[in-house]
């Protein structure tokens, strides 16, 4: 009798830190009926050590956590740990979101949350961060590579090098430099960016592109009072300059 060897296709691991374990396990429960794998952590200075050592490839972080809130636990985990975190609370405050957002978060839902819209937002945030935008032909010198000066971006391994030094940036970090990159010299409307990115229509008020731009400018070097390397063109978008990275 031949034997043929089926490879298992590897499961994702999202680990989820909530300190309500019956919330959690719920959750937990229905992310395994749809084929993840998934931690669950009730502390948040657990969390951090748990992020460090396992490496997951998404984490949903809520922000009323034990010993250590979410935000200080979100702010920690930026300086290694560069997958998709989405951030979950109770508390229906826009400067909860806004704080989350600025600390590194990609996203952020408000309890109470259905697992299916949580499901919905996992898979996207998990599909972009595996799947950056297509190059196109103008700036592909090499397949998913862009070159600008010292700026060095690669798609295949989402990588961001500026003078030769290895920037972290997070998964929505680099889809928005990627995206901008590819339209070096010219403005991209926020309407633009933000369809790209969040994958919705945007309604004029969400800040998130905004936020994920001041984060770009700090790690690359920018000028937060008068950028010059991404620029804002007021009433028309952002401008990723192909001449400042010398």
């Amino acid at each position: 009798m031949e034997t043929i060897l089926i490879e298992a296709i590897p499961k994702q691991h999202i680990m989820l830190v909530e300190d309500d374990m019956s919330l959690a396990e719920w959750f937990g429960d229905y992310l395994t009926e749809h084929g993840y794998l998934v931690t669950l952590v009730n502390r948040g200075d657990a969390a951090v050590e748990l992020i460090r050592t396992d490496l997951p490839e998404l984490v949903v972080l809520d922000i009323m956590l034990p010993v250590k809130d979410g935000f200080d636990v979100c702010k920690e985990a930026r300086a290694f740990y560069q997958g998709p975190i989405l951030m979950m609370t109770a508390r229906d405050d826009e400067m909860d979101e806004i704080l989350g957002l600025e600390l590194g978060a990609d996203d952020y839902v408000t309890k109470p949350v259905k697992p299916r819209v949580l499901l919905s937002r996992i898979k996207a945030l998990l599909r972009r961060s595996n799947t950056p935008n297509q190059p196109n032909a103008e700036t592909n010198l090499n397949e998913g590579l862009i070159e600008l000066g010292s700026l060095y971006i690669d798609a295949p391994s989402r990588a961001v090098k500026l003078h030769g030094q290895t920037i972290a940036i997070s998964s929505n970090e680099f889809d928005l430099l990627w995206y901008l990159a590819q339209s070096a010299g010219q403005v991209v409307s926020r309407t633009e960016l933000f369809n790209q990115l969040r994958g919705s229509e945007y309604d004029g008020f969400d800040r998130s592109i905004d936020i994920f731009i001041s984060r770009l400018r700090k790690k690359l070097g920018d000028d937060a009072n008068h950028p010059y390397r991404i620029k804002t063109v007021w009433g028309k978008g952002y401008l990723l300059a192909a001449d400042a990275w010398s």
